[in-house]
């Protein structure tokens, strides 16, 4: 760890503060991430700073971005809260692309996981080093002082000696090289209810987000890609579009070919956004669509489901699958099914980029900077570290901001150009030109003996991988990325699980809970089928799957999903839910992903094929929370995105290329549509886990469990109601 006493000349060209003062620059401790396997050397460079100066106003620097989920608020309350920092007191400043704030990808639901303790300790640090000054002034020794609300207060006398009046002293002071972290008992801020840092910002509009960014001689640009994925360019006539007022240039961009490139397009330059996106539209261009233009959703959906319908390649097994189906006294079997999803955030792709001889500095929404750079760096012939990428607000990502196709395009104008540009994409662009979410099929068939246990598992599952942007060869999804299945916490004792073929014939991408949604969705719902086939209450038969695992080291999480379904089934009143009006029905679910742990009841009332959900009881372990409020809210976005992919939204590919393109053909929820969310985060001393992610799988599962209940029809396909596009 690092401490500097910093000049104000030169922090102010370092962080670009207009503040005077003398600074404390507090390092993350970099050997705690080194001891987590998350970096590989701690070696020495500045990380997270603390800045505190004179007059006590204290700057965190956030290194994970924000794109809503509230990371930003989360991990620097870790730090102020070890600090004894008065919050009020304290000032948000998102990181730029620099590896001095350790990893800075934000995604996978670890950014919690990861920064939690590292941050705590920084936080740590710097009130250890304050109060020792505090003791050198007053002659004492530190064990006389204690640190609160932004002053260390003399135990002997009461004295008190402001932050900002120690920060110059502090500087100099040794630095500890295990600080004391405090017990949960005396948090102020971790656990606890705490409004977002940027609150008001985002109320009356201030927020900059990555669209936001405005330049001195900024261009604009608009652009339109190949709508099949490997196709290219055959023929461009921009007579006319040049011929168009406030239109500067028409420029070919090549394909990249890279996981993170752009696939190929051509740009319109001009001086306002708008009449680039006109002018774009305009643009007579023909296309060579390439072999994926064969791609076909529907065609292509029936034939994963033939191919999880048949024997398929073997991926993992334990026990004897064969045995166990030969003495089986009752067999069962189904198929479930999902298609493409959007990310579909409300701010499209847009960034700024100025590419100049001996520089290239980037703005934009992101949840990786560090990709910036290489694929920058890869685009330009530069050192990654030479690519300055100041990250901004992300108006929504759910995945698709790790990718930087958007950047690399923006590069690639203002290299050419010259100036500095900002890329937007429009709506339909984002939505025809995306990393989609897995179309996928999966097939379970199962055995139970005579009471009603399940003997016999066998699990096939069939979807284009996410490992096809690094190797497009993959014909079917490795074992590797099936393990969740292998790994599931019912007890099983013999199970075989298989992997279909499933090409991909577009680019996959991360999208919020990833894998989870799918293998959520087939292990709840076939459990309660299960449970029905078997005569027993879903609850007590999913109790029974966990009581069977004799896994030892599975033990503990078994406890927690027990655990965890239990409240959701409380809180909803499921023990009474036989008194509920006819048409009315409660359905369960559960799932562990991101290594933790929710489950959710979902009441609806059903009146033919009209679903209206109208209260979820959410239930989430994932260790100890930094921040209720913020918790709560992820786990209230999470049933919109889940209620949304199971009741409508599916990305339809004809002839290679997307039919969506708009909110209008991809009808995500509506608030009208939004029902009663009841939050519910049981206390924790496990450390912290996913949360971001983990609270989308189980809903769609319990809202098919409880359709069933109400009405008797069963759905097995993702989204229940298709758009017809």
């Amino acid at each position: 760890m690092t401490i500097s006493n910093v000049s104000r000349r030169n922090f102010l060209k370092t962080a670009g503060l207009a503040t005077g003062g003398l600074m404390i620059s507090v390092a993350l401790p970099m050997n705690a991430l080194a001891e987590k396997g998350i970096i590989k050397d701690s070696g020495d460079g500045l990380n997270a700073f603390i800045h505190l100066a004179e007059n006590g106003d204290t700057i965190i620097y956030c290194g994970r971005c924000e794109m809503g989920q509230g990371i930003s608020t989360a991990l620097p309350s870790a730090v102020a809260d070890e600090m004894e920092a008065d919050w009020q007191r304290v000032t948000v400043k998102q990181g730029d692309a620099d590896e001095k704030y350790g990893p800075q990808a934000t995604g996978g639901s670890a950014s919690i996981r990861v920064m939690y303790q590292p941050m705590r300790e920084a936080g740590a640090t710097a009130k250890a080093m304050l109060i020792a000054a505090a003791a050198k002034v007053w002659k004492t020794s530190p064990e006389n002082c204690f640190a609160q609300a932004h002053f260390v207060i003399n135990k002997t006398n009461q004295q008190k000696l402001a932050y900002g009046e120690l920060a110059s002293i502090a500087a100099n002071m040794p630095i500890p090289e295990k600080p004391v972290l405090k017990k949960k008992s005396d948090f102020n801020y971790i656990g606890k209810e705490l409004p977002r840092h940027d609150q008001a910002a985002v109320v009356v509009g201030k927020r900059i987000y990555g669209v936001d960014t405005k330049l001195p001689g900024l261009k604009y640009a608009a652009m339109i890609h190949c709508p099949v994925l490997g196709g290219a360019l055959k023929s461009l006539d921009k007579t006319e579009v040049l011929k168009m007022k406030g239109v500067i240039d028409v420029i070919e961009i090549p394909r990249f070919n890279i996981p993170f490139g752009s696939i190929g397009g051509v740009a319109v330059v001009a001086d306002n956004s708008w009449t680039a996106q006109q002018a774009v539209k305009k643009l007579k261009i023909t296309w060579d669509l390439g072999e994926n233009a064969i791609y076909d959703t529907k065609e292509y959906k029936q034939q994963l489901v033939k191919n999880v319908e048949k024997p398929a390649t073997l991926a993992a097994e334990r026990g004897d699958i064969e045995k166990a189906f030969g003495a089986a006294k009752h067999k069962m079997s189904a198929t479930y099914t999902g298609g493409h999803l959007s990310h579909a955030p409300m701010e499209p792709n847009a960034s700024v980029v100025w590419v100049q001889k001996d520089s290239c500095e980037v703005w934009a929404s992101t949840q990786s900077p560090a990709d910036i750079q290489k694929v920058l760096g890869q685009y330009l012939t530069r050192e990654p570290k030479d690519i300055v990428v100041h990250v901004a607000m992300a108006g929504g990502a759910f995945g698709r901001k790790f990718k930087c196709d958007y950047v690399h395009e923006a590069a690639v104008i203002s290299e050419k150009t010259g100036v500095p540009i900002q890329l937007t994409w429009t709506r339909e662009e984002d939505m025809r030109t995306g990393y989609y979410h897995s179309i996928n099929a999966q097939h379970i068939e199962a055995s139970m003996d005579d009471q009603g246990n399940v003997t016999g598992w066998l699990h096939r599952a069939a979807f284009p991988s996410i490992s096809t942007l690094f190797d497009p060869s993959l014909v079917r999804t490795p074992a590797n990325s099936l393990e969740d299945i292998t790994n599931h916490l019912f007890g099983i004792e013999n199970c075989r699980v298989e992997s279909g073929d499933a090409k991909a014939h577009t680019r996959i991408g991360w999208y919020r809970a990833v894998y989870a949604i799918f293998y959520g969705f087939a292990f709840s719902t076939f459990a309660d089928e299960l449970a029905y086939k078997a005569n027993k209450d879903p609850l007590s038969f999913v109790n029974q799957l966990f009581d069977n695992n004799k896994n030892k080291e599975q033990q503990a999480n078994v406890k927690r999903a027990k655990d965890i379904l239990a409240i959701a089934a409380e809180k909803s009143g499921w023990e009474n839910r036989k008194s509920l009006p006819k048409g009315q029905a409660i359905g369960l679910a559960v799932h562990y992903s991101f290594q933790s742990f929710v489950a959710m009841a979902v009441h609806v009332e059903v009146n033919g094929d009209d679903i209206k959900v109208l209260n979820v009881d959410c239930a989430i372990d994932c260790g100890q929370v930094l921040n209720l409020d913020g918790a709560t809210a992820q786990m209230e976005g999470a049933v919109v995105m889940g209620m949304s992919l199971a009741l409508s939204t599916e990305i339809t590919f004809r002839e290679g290329a997307v039919v969506n393109s708009n909110f209008h053909d991809y009808p995500v929820m509506r608030i009208t549509d939004m029902p009663n969310v009841r939050v519910h985060i049981p206390d924790s001393d496990e450390s912290p886990t996913g949360l971001g992610e983990p609270g989308v799988a189980p809903f769609a599962p319990a809202l098919s469990n409880a359709v069933f209940a109400a009405s008797g029809k069963r759905y097995r396909d993702l989204p229940f109601k298709p758009m017809s596009v």
